[in-house]
């Protein structure tokens, strides 16, 4: 479910991920972007997600899934990094989400210093209590940003934030619109953390205004769960030439040295009727950073006659939740949202088993995750409570001693508060995001569309609040290198 262009003086590669960050690849994703209109081809790459109550997975290898994120073809195309190309000039990959210092409560909801962060677009996070709307617009900074924050503002509780607004758990039942979940967590860069033209449902960067009118762009972390850039220069910039480069992503060949999601992207319960979280949508129907509001209803996907719903669907059955789009997905159907949730089946771009590998992890099914695994041990018409125990039991095992503490969390969240339900169905609308969800998912690095941060390899050595390394840089008409003050930068 997966790609990108720019203009002005901004060139841009962006390896969207094809079907949602697990799935196979073939979407325009991995374009780089000329600053005079360019665009070429790089790679795609995507991520499928499992079907697993009844209905048809679909062929794993087919490059269409049922859900999930897209992400970037590990065998696509190489960026094209000749400046003198005539193609994309300065295409740009973009980071990996997984910064931050870890949060040592599990239960906080919060990691990279255990507390909520402020929204990085617009200073004030206002009413904690009022949703923002997902569309909002930040501050529009003007100057170029010369390196990063010396100490991020940390997150807060989810308690923190008082009552949620009455309408995340009004009666939606009635209204007609039906979805279904499906579920993944790959680990991989966030479709929404790579910048374009708007293409693929992702942030235009033509200029400022739209930049921060599509939400700039969602956070991307390091293998130690540390945030960091989205995109920095590329890494071919030279005295006559310069352009933007989304950060490597985990998945696309980067391996521990690249980007991952956040892990504090994994669901989290306002409350026993209430929970937030992140989602691949469908690309035909909603873009980056817009919010939905779901209503479960009892039942499941491929619910029949001769095939009822379950008693863990039964037990979800007028839960609410409220998720904001992540990731785009094109093999995710109108109605459907594929939930970001550890333990939920890394399917085809696996970052997950890079990030924690301690050795003999149990992944499950890859797509299906921890409660396929279950079911096939149990068969499909088992008490809740024993695929409620079988997926804890993975859970601890799996992220127990991995030091990420979101993971278990969001895993435990499946278990309990989602009563290990598979691919259940719900009434859905859309609605305004709540402070909580635009804090986690906005990057407090590329608040504004321009930077001079230098191109990096290896973010595996990133510690919050070190200095970002920076090269001067012009746009066309100031370079004082070039007779014809074509933009470029310092070598």
């Amino acid at each position: 479910m997966k790609k990108s262009l720019m203009k002005t003086f901004m060139a841009i590669s962006a390896v969207a991920m094809l079907m949602a960050c697990s799935e196979s690849s073939s979407s325009d994703d991995n374009a780089l972007v000329d600053p005079n209109g360019a665009t070429v081809d790089v790679n795609q790459g995507g991520e499928q997600q499992p079907n697993p109550q009844g209905g048809d997975q679909g062929d794993p290898n087919s490059g269409a899934n049922q859900g999930g994120e897209q992400q970037p073809n590990p065998q696509g195309g190489d960026q094209n990094t000749d400046p003198n190309s005539g193609a994309n000039q300065g295409g740009e990959q973009q980071p990996n989400p997984q910064g931050g210092d870890q949060n040592t409560d599990p239960n906080s909801g919060a990691n990279q210093g255990g507390e909520q962060q402020v929204n990085p677009q617009g200073g004030d996070q206002g009413d904690p209590n009022a949703p923002a709307s997902s569309a909002s617009e930040g501050d529009q900074g003007a100057e170029t940003p010369v390196s990063s924050a010396s100490k991020i503002s940390e997150f807060r509780d989810i308690a923190d934030y008082g009552e949620p607004p009455a309408e995340y758990t009004k009666d939606i039942s009635n209204n007609g619109k039906k979805g279904w979940n499906s579920r993944y967590w790959d680990a991989c860069k966030p479709h929404c953390a790579w910048i374009s033209n708007g293409q693929e449902g992702k942030t235009d960067t033509t200029s400022e205004e739209s930049y921060q009118k599509g939400m700039t762009t969602t956070r991307n972390c390091n293998i130690h769960d540390v945030e960091v850039p989205t995109y920095t220069l590329g890494h071919a910039v030279q005295q006559y030439w310069f352009g933007y480069e989304g950060t490597n992503n985990a998945c696309d060949g980067a391996g521990s040295k690249g980007t991952f999601a956040c892990t504090d992207m994994a669901p989290i319960a306002v409350n026993e009727n209430l929970s937030y979280a992140y989602v691949a949508g469908p690309g035909s129907s909603t873009t980056c950073g817009k919010c939905f509001h779901l209503q479960y209803d009892g039942s499941f996907k491929d619910a029949s006659g001769n095939n009822a719903p379950k008693e863990t669907h039964q037990a979800l059955k007028g839960k609410h939740i409220i998720v904001m789009t992540s990731n785009i997905g094109h093999d995710v159907q109108d109605g459907q949202f594929d939930l970001m949730v550890p333990g939920g089946g890394v399917g085809a771009f696996d970052a997950l088993s890079t990030q924690v590998n301690g050795a003999g992890i149990n992944w499950g099914a890859g797509f299906g995750g921890f409660l396929t695994e279950c079911q096939s041990k149990n068969g499909y018409d088992n008490k809740k409570e024993v695929y409620q125990q079988c997926v804890r039991d993975m859970c601890d095992a799996a992220f127990g001693n991995a030091g990420l503490p979101n993971l278990l969390r969001g895993c435990h969240w499946f278990a309990d508060w989602y009563m290990a339900a598979d691919n259940p169905t719900y009434n859905w609308e859309e609605v305004e995001c709540p402070q909580y969800l635009l804090d986690h998912y906005l990057t407090r690095f590329n608040t504004t569309k321009d930077n001079n941060w230098r191109w990096h390899d290896d973010w595996s050595t990133y510690k919050e609040g070190d200095v970002l390394d920076t090269v001067q840089c012009w746009k066309d008409g100031e370079n004082p290198n070039d007779p014809n003050g074509k933009a470029g930068c310092n070598p």
